[in-house]
């Protein structure tokens, strides 16, 4: 249950971010509106799931995989155009969160 609540808060996060540029800096209300119920959404979910993960791996997966989601919302809905070592580094982030799950004792199983 904890994962898919960090899902979720992941998910409402990244929503949360991308419609931070469709806000025009809170001009427009309703990407206004989804910013705000996105991130109260989110860090409610996160809150949940830190009852029973630890915070450095839940932190770790949330940020991570959140970088990863919204430059690809990036890519896909502002035109945004990352380098190589974007893509690298976000290579890094997921192969970070990937050995976290698969090695860490911390990580819960």
């Amino acid at each position: 249950m904890s994962y898919l609540l960090l899902a979720l808060a992941i998910v409402a996060e990244v929503v949360a971010t991308s419609s931070l540029k469709a806000s025009a800096g809170f001009t427009r209300w309703l990407p206004s509106l989804v910013v705000v119920v996105g991130y109260g959404f989110s860090f409610y979910a996160l809150s949940l799931v830190l009852k029973s993960l630890p915070v450095g791996i839940t932190y770790a997966i949330w940020a991570g995989l959140g970088i990863v989601l919204v430059t690809l919302i990036g890519i896909v809905f502002y035109g945004e155009k990352p380098d190589l070592p974007a893509y690298l580094g976000m290579g890094l982030i997921i192969a970070g969160v990937v050995v976290i799950q698969v090695f860490s004792r911390l990580s819960s199983h």
